[in-house]
């Protein structure tokens, strides 16, 4: 599986059926090789066009299950770190 693969799949969160968003990215550990988190933008300020209001980061071990079209994640919303991505102030 690629990470352009990756990137056409819906994340949901098991915890409470929330559609978190598709996969922007993903990180990686640099010595390994291997897979740390996925990156998920978070939705966009008025619009989408100012920006990101933030952005998930989820650890690779909170993944539960890939599918063909969707990726099972099991995570608290507090254990999700959101990276505030919108420097505007029409988005706080």
């Amino acid at each position: 599986m690629t990470i352009c693969d990756l990137k056409q799949k819906e994340v949901i969160n098991i915890k409470d059926c929330k559609r978190l968003g598709f996969v922007g990215d993903v990180d990686f550990d640099m010595k390994t090789g291997c897979m740390t988190a996925l990156i998920v933008p978070g939705p966009g300020c008025i619009c989408g066009f100012l920006g990101r209001e933030k952005e998930y980061i989820i650890p690779f071990c909170d993944i539960c299950q890939v599918g063909n079209d969707i990726i099972l994640v099991d995570v608290k919303e507090k254990n999700v770190e959101e990276k505030v991505t919108c420097y505007t102030t029409a988005c706080q």
